[in-house]
């Protein structure tokens, strides 16, 4: 490790950003990181599904943008890209997973679950968009991606449950 980098727990609790980048403090879970800042996140999708929309769209986009940089500040700090324990890509990618699920904890948990599998397992492109863009938005892009992939599982589960 680079004698230059800060640790986790230093990035974590050193600055607001940090405290973000870390999902609260969730990404420093010495197991599943990922995991444990997507669980995290879970209370604030409930709230964020209670915003109206012309509140909520936007909102997710300036989280987005926002993470962009938060991500890019903390990598730069860890001394490498998208260390396991900077969440707040799996925090906005949920909460991106959610906003296309009715409010109950079956969808929620459903979302929760796709979206993990997409993220842990990188189906094309989503390996891709993780090698491709650098910094910040690479950090970012790759679980939006995974996100999406569970919208669309979501979406067509929901689509045969009411065929039903």
């Amino acid at each position: 490790m680079n004698p230059d980098c800060l640790t986790a727990r230093q990035i974590a609790f050193g600055s607001l950003s940090g405290f973000l980048a870390y999902g609260f403090g969730s990404g420093l879970a010495p197991r599943a990181p990922g995991t444990m800042g997507t669980l995290a996140a879970v209370p604030l999708a409930v709230a964020l599904k209670l915003l109206p929309a012309v509140v909520f769209w936007p909102l997710l986009i300036a989280l987005f943008v926002a993470g962009v940089w938060i991500c890019d500040v903390a990598s730069r700090h860890a001394g490498e890209h998208d260390p396991g324990g900077i969440v707040w890509d799996e925090m906005v990618a949920y909460w991106l997973a959610t906003a296309f699920v009715p409010l109950s904890w079956t969808w929620l948990l459903a979302a929760f679950v796709l979206f993990r599998l997409f993220d842990i397992f990188k189906p094309w492109p989503i390996g891709w968009v993780e090698k491709r863009f650098g910094g910040g938005l690479g950090i970012m892009l790759d679980d939006i991606v995974a996100a999406l992939y569970a919208i669309v599982i979501l979406q067509a589960a929901g689509i045969l449950l009411h065929s039903m």
